[in-house]
């Protein structure tokens, strides 16, 4: 690979004109004749120069960075977000920055300010507390908080249909003939797991089935523990809701442990629809979440905030839906 370390002034002296006009057809701070325009151009192509991109980030006060905070690194379903954010970014000229907060408000603040200092042009978070922080309310970029209400004039939210998630799998639970039928829900403290839960027992209250439940974390390990004590309380169960994909997994390997057959003595339904639910056995019926889109329109907001200064709608609810596949069946 050949490195060109083309200038400014190389640029300027093969299309015959001034380092002052190469700078203004770059930056567009001027207008150029049209003709000088292209001599620029294609001497910028000729020599293959690049602008200094920190230079031009302080002098027009844009990066062409989004950050991305997650609070941890290893949740599938925010990386499946993440490569749908870069996706969408990377065809709009915009690069992503991934920074993992590890669940401490106090990372999350440094990444934003260090976000900030860079001359970022957005950032998408999903924040490690049930609402946006002090660090999130007074940052002056465009933010975009994943699946938690914004609450300024520059923080919206992009998040699936929680509530109709918990009523997708709890109707399709019911249909298959669970009486016994228990939710593993995310903290009571954050929103999503709230609205989750209020679909799964509006349901119940529905069909006449008393509402069971347990708290859970999302990942494997934390599902394991969590899978165990459900069995414990609740030896009747039939048909179970895990809080995420990761958590049905374990919830499957701790009823393979202990005999019980899925899906003819309890059936699982997960929640997010990410690549291992179809390649378990067996394959796992799932509430699914458009982690694509998601993502998507989270870089999309960002970059229209940016380049058009406007914002139509502060807070976008996506649909989900349900994937049926072989941990239920109908009776």
């Amino acid at each position: 690979m050949v490195i060109n370390l083309a200038h400014i002034s190389d640029v300027a002296k093969l299309a015959g004109v001034s380092a002052a006009t190469v700078s203004r057809v770059i930056n567009g701070t001027a207008k150029v004749d049209e003709k000088k325009v292209k001599r620029v151009l294609d001497a910028i192509n000729e020599t293959n120069f690049k602008p200094n991109e920190i230079a031009r980030s302080l002098y027009k006060k844009s990066s062409r960075i989004i950050g991305y905070i997650v609070p941890n690194l290893l949740n599938l379903f925010l990386i499946e977000i993440g490569r749908a954010i870069e996706d969408e970014a990377f065809e709009n000229g915009y690069k992503v920055i991934f920074c993992n907060s590890e669940e401490n408000q106090e990372k999350e603040a440094a990444y934003i300010n260090m976000l900030v200092s860079m001359n970022a042009d957005g950032i998408i978070i999903s924040t490690s507390g049930n609402n946006p922080d002090e660090e999130i309310c007074k940052c002056p970029l465009p933010v975009v908080v994943l699946d938690k209400c914004g609450n300024n004039s520059y923080t919206v939210s992009v998040q699936a249909d929680n509530y109709t998630g918990g009523r997708l799998a709890a109707e399709h639970l019911i249909a298959c003939g669970c009486q016994h039928i228990v939710q593993m829900h995310g903290s009571q403290e954050y929103s999503n797991a709230r609205r989750r839960f209020h679909g799964y027992s509006d349901v119940c209250e529905e069909h006449n089935i008393e509402p069971l439940h347990i708290e859970s974390s999302y990942d494997y390990n934390g599902g394991i523990v969590r899978s165990r004590e459900l069995l414990a309380r609740f030896p009747k169960v039939d048909g179970i809701l895990a809080v995420s994909d990761m958590v049905a997994l374990s919830l499957y390997r701790v009823l393979h442990e202990t005999g019980r057959r899925v899906p003819d003595d309890i059936m699982i339904v997960g929640y997010d629809n990410l690549e291992l639910s179809s390649l378990m056995t067996p394959s796992l019926t799932t509430v699914a979440q458009p982690m694509d889109e998601i993502g998507r329109t989270s870089a999309k907001i960002i970059i229209d905030m940016v380049e058009n200064k406007k914002l139509e709608q502060s807070d976008v609810i996506l649909p989900v839906s349900l994937k049926i596949r072989e941990t239920t069946k109908l009776k």
